[in-house]
């Protein structure tokens, strides 16, 4: 069965090696964006070792295969219910391997009509769970990931993220069986906004191009390259251009690289952004956390302070209210296996909520983060995260400057934190086994910037008490 229509959520990715981040630290990061109010859980699967042979099998679409007899422990962030699928969207695995699904992109008419998407093929919803628990570096998630996707089709054209303590991998899908993936430069960056992204293929480079095969003989047979040089551009042969893409997808590149690299002056309609770029300093948390959240500040298309009705509205941000979760994976070289990778998480719209830090060596999370449903809940982080949001966009002008001070305040707090207790690691200066003691910090951080939150919606909505329209001074005791 084959469909060539597919239901896209509407994200943005960010991927950084490790010589252009501050700290050598290898980064992928994702704004997960479907719903104003859907909640996210967040879970660490343990290792499991099994005696038969494993069968997935999607609530989603029906997509079936079977999986090896181990899986590997990881991270991951499920939704609420998982009626209409898993959706475990981001994790890191116990090798230190972080993966990222998915970025959702178009696929052009005539590809599909050569190699349609397959409806009952591995999609969004799926593949975390298949791929993650299972692989050692960010190239055997690449290959695994292409591989299924080649022998069991795709229900959608998607980008997906891998990531180790050494490189990064951006995988995209284009068509109903045709992939491929470029590792990230060391000394560089990438910005993908719901497009076809990468650029001129390799095919003799496979330390840095991996590809579906056949792909070259598919598009020769079918006619799809636009190129008068027959260059093998994968954006111009499987992607679109249209003015969708120029007033929804590409400002979102625009600005990522404007911020990252502002030594380079760009068009935020242009077509021609470049996938890869570096940057003009080296990049830290503080840099894809500003992405991440960012909605074109010091723009004249900031929604939230334009002056300007038309432009305000002109183009869609990368922050908005319909962000789910928001997560930037860091692996880092410099420490051992149980330590290197550090699933940093902020609930809800990214730039109202705060990236709190997950070691992924941990065996449990927060309470709160286990619950959550549909409907405002207040033990759940997704919904304590929400709420905060919510209040401040009654009363933005009011309310902006409590709520930034707070996300610098916990961002301080978590990054001296983190520091310490990689110290104490490295020193080995704690009690008993390092999972415990992992799991121990992380929680103590993650309820920090829960209170912290709720004290923040206490304040919020005690000061709205008087900002009610009813509110008349009529007389000196009013």
């Amino acid at each position: 069965m084959t469909v060539t229509k597919q239901s896209l959520s509407a994200c943005t990715s960010i991927l950084v090696g490790k010589k252009a981040s501050l700290d050598g630290s290898v980064y992928i990061g994702r704004n997960e964006d479907a719903k104003s109010a859907w909640p996210k859980h967040m879970c660490v699967h343990p290792r499991q070792e099994f005696t038969s042979e494993q069968v997935f099998t999607s609530k989603d679409n029906g997509f079936s295969m079977p999986l090896p007899k181990v899986a590997y422990k990881y991270t991951a962030t499920p939704e609420w219910t998982d009626e209409f699928g898993l959706f475990e969207e981001d994790g890191i695995n116990e090798f230190g391997v972080a993966m990222s699904a998915t970025e959702s992109a178009y696929a052009n008419s005539e590809v599909l009509s050569c190699d349609p998407l397959v409806a009952n093929g591995i999609g969004e919803e799926a593949m975390v769970t298949v791929v993650l628990p299972y692989i050692k570096t960010a190239r055997e998630g690449v290959l695994r990931l292409g591989q299924i996707v080649s022998d069991y089709g795709a229900s959608e054209a998607n980008g997906i993220l891998f990531a180790d303590d050494q490189e990064a991998w951006y995988l995209e899908i284009g068509s109903g069986h045709h992939w491929v993936a470029q590792r990230i430069p060391d000394d560089a960056y990438a910005v993908v906004a719901n497009q076809l992204a990468i650029e001129e293929i390799d095919f003799a480079d496979t330390k840095n191009f991996l590809t579906s095969a056949g792909i070259q003989a598919f598009v020769e047979a079918n006619q799809l390259n636009p190129s008068l040089d027959g260059t093998f551009n994968f954006r111009k042969i499987f992607g679109t251009q249209t003015l969708s893409d120029q007033i929804y997808s590409t400002p979102r590149v625009w600005y990522g690289q404007k911020y990252l690299t502002p030594s380079v002056e760009q068009d935020p309609m242009s077509l021609e952004l470049p996938f890869i770029r570096k940057p003009d300093r080296k990049l830290g948390l503080d840099d894809l956390s500003y992405v991440l959240g960012s909605h074109y500040q010091n723009t004249p298309y900031d929604p939230l302070n334009s002056k300007d009705p038309l432009l305000k509205k002109k183009f869609r941000p990368i922050s908005l209210a319909k962000t789910q979760e928001s997560h930037i994976l860091q692996l880092r070289s410099d420490l051992s296996q149980d330590i290197r990778g550090i699933h940093w998480l902020a609930l809800g719209v990214t730039a109202q909520s705060v990236f709190v830090p997950f070691f992924a060596g941990a065996n449990d999370v927060h309470p709160a983060y286990k619950v959550g449903k549909a409907t405002y809940e207040p033990d759940s982080a997704y919904w304590v995260y929400k709420q905060a949001g919510i209040l401040v966009d009654a009363h933005y002008q009011a309310f902006a400057k409590e709520l930034s001070d707070l996300q610098t305040e916990l961002t301080v707090s978590f990054k001296t934190a983190v520091r310490k207790v990689v110290a104490a690691v490295k020193a080995g200066e704690f009690d008993g086994d390092l999972a415990d003691f992992l799991t121990t910090e992380s929680i103590k951080l993650q309820d920090l910037g829960l209170k912290k939150y709720q004290a923040l919606s206490a304040s919020l909505i005690t000061q709205a008490t008087d900002m009610s329209p009813l509110n008349f001074k009529t007389d000196a005791n009013l």
